[in-house]
């Protein structure tokens, strides 16, 4: 077992916390090689400015941290449960609308999570460009794989992203067999061969955008993750903006303009109303023909 000094930090959970509701935003679940949940327990392996580390994080509060990069994520440990999500305005905001009241209601206890770690949830975003989740998943945990890389702590299962100078060492070919077209993978090899701010939301918002294919689903996706951005609204999702637009006014079908309408009394706190939708697990009804699984091995 790999970085096995163990180091402990114990934070005080609110009443009627989502601990699987709020973590579980953070992870593509079983497939997701560096943040997933073992056990019982929440683990995220990551490089931190200290070095690699892992996290894990139980339901009694208990945050435990290995490697490295283990005093970077004890000291964040807070936010990465999502307790520094400012939820003060939010209340008045949900009044707008009967649906979302109720639902700020009973789902009180779901916390928009942070990370303070961008280059892996770029990597994933671009992963789940425009593509079935199966593709993405698949895609994201092969690259994962192809450095194979356990993380610091127990779970030799868990491994860390690749860091960001071994991805822009790639060919944009050698992603082909670990499932992207040269599309994404030029998109990633353009953003993995720049430097990424750790904290500074603005900033990094900012270099997304600036980047040849990312655009504003993407750039929603690192800052919801990486910052805990309640305002954070994935316009582009294939489905988003039909949830929203069944949910909020009864509409099987809608544009991410009309998603955006009927997001605006929200403003601050739109990327969070998506993300109360999701866990109610409210969608729109179903047209059409599901999207076919593409493979790029062959290219």
């Amino acid at each position: 077992m790999v970085g096995m000094h163990r180091l402990t930090r114990t934070i005080e959970l609110p009443a009627r916390y989502d601990f699987a509701g709020s973590l579980g935003q953070l992870s593509l679940g079983r497939h997701d090689p560096s943040v997933r949940f073992i056990d019982g327990v929440f683990w995220l392996a990551g490089r931190t400015p200290s070095g690699p580390g892992s996290l894990g994080l139980h339901p009694d509060g208990t945050a435990e941290a290995y490697g490295d990069g283990a005093e970077w994520f004890l000291d964040r440990a807070d936010a990465v449960y999502g307790l520094r999500d400012d939820l003060t305005a939010f209340a008045e905001l949900a009044a707008a609308h009967p649906l979302v009241a109720d639902l700020a209601r009973r789902h009180a206890g779901l916390r928009l999570p942070a990370t303070g770690l961008v280059f892996p949830h770029v990597l994933r975003a671009i992963c789940e460009q425009k593509v079935t989740g199966k593709e993405a998943y698949q895609a994201y945990s092969a690259i994962v794989r192809k450095f194979r890389e356990s993380a610091p702590g127990p779970h030799a299962s868990l491994l860390l992203p690749p860091h960001q100078e071994q991805v822009a060492a790639l060919r944009y070919y050698d992603f082909h067999p670990l499932g992207l077209e040269q599309k994404r993978a030029d998109t990633v090899l353009r953003v993995a061969r720049q430097p990424w701010p750790l904290r500074e939301r603005v900033q990094t918002e900012q270099r997304l955008l600036a980047v040849h294919g990312i655009g504003v689903w993407t750039t929603a996706e690192v800052l919801r993750n990486a910052y805990g951005d309640p305002d954070a609204v994935s316009v582009g999702d294939y489905h988003l903006k039909n949830q929203v637009a069944w949910a909020l006014a009864g509409e099987p079908r809608a544009t991410d303009e009309r998603m955006l309408e009927l997001l605006e009394p929200f403003r601050g706190h739109r990327g969070r109303v998506c993300q109360l939708l999701l866990r109610e697990g409210i969608g729109a009804p179903r047209f059409g023909p599901r999207m076919p699984i593409r493979s790029f091995k062959s290219f």
